[in-house]
């Protein structure tokens, strides 16, 4: 097995770091890769927000929940779908900028943002570090707008904290491939199939000890609902990233 092969196989996500610092020749080759994937006719449609300083790592904290990966991790990168240098580029050459204010030039710009992130962490774990991702920056959009002094056509959709292991912990288990993977048509899944796919995971050490902590969960379905990621909470989010799409310019 090639390296790059044996980093992804192996990735886990790392919420604890050491003291040590990410050097600007390394943080250099995590944010070269980044900006070398593949983009949306390579109009390359994102930004990355670098934060090291500590002060701003507390500004952001409470928009991350307060969780110690915000604070704790010695470089945090925020991956921005931008359509704002593309239409100051069609601005400045007399091209129309009215054509990209629209949800479907959001899509490809959070394509790209996203492409640019995944980059960044294989390069990060190919270089001996960690990382986390951080769902709270699409929960807090509008905050980390202000914060981070985002201008139109400017949305943060991923935050990603790195750096230097504690300790490597152990792999999480995944659905088997063929849970993922359709070939040629969809294949819809009946009770059955689902029994099936899922039948590991749910005997597994790690779901046992997560219904331990959930008495009120008959099953792993039942502890996303009733306590990750609950309706609740999704509508409110889907609001305050509505509009916030509508106040950057995205949406009418």
């Amino acid at each position: 097995m090639n390296e790059t092969l044996n980093t992804l196989f192996n990735h886990v996500s790392v919420r604890e770091y050491t003291d040590r610092k990410v050097d600007d020749e390394t943080l250099n080759l995590i944010l070269k890769a980044a900006c070398s994937g593949s983009t949306m006719g390579n109009m390359q449609l994102f930004s990355i927000i670098v934060t090291r300083d500590e002060a701003m790592k507390q500004k952001l904290a409470p928009f991350h929940f307060n969780q110690p990966m915000a604070t704790k991790a010695p470089v945090i990168l925020t991956f921005c779908a931008d359509f704002r240098r593309f239409n100051r580029y069609c601005e400045f050459r007399d091209a129309e900028t009215e054509a990209y204010s629209n949800l479907q030039s959001y899509h490809w710009a959070v394509i790209d943002a996203l492409i640019a992130a995944q980059n960044a962490c294989v390069a990060a774990e190919s270089l001996g570090l960690g990382f986390c991702w951080l769902g709270t920056i699409t929960y807090n959009v509008d905050k980390f707008i202000e914060a981070l002094q985002l201008p139109e056509h400017v949305i943060p959709v991923a935050c990603i904290p790195m750096g230097y292991p504690v300790a490597k912990p152990a792999l999480t288990q995944k659905l088997p491939l063929e849970a993922m993977v359709h070939y040629e048509t969809y294949q819809d899944y009946d009770k059955a199939r689902i029994d099936a796919l899922y039948a590991e995971k749910e005997n597994s050490a790690e779901t046992k000890g997560i219904l331990a902590e959930n008495p009120d969960c008959e099953n792993l379905a039942q502890v996303f609902t009733k306590h990750r990621y609950t309706k609740a909470d999704n509508e409110h989010f889907a609001q305050v990233l509505l509009d916030a799409l509508k106040k950057q310019g995205f949406l009418q």
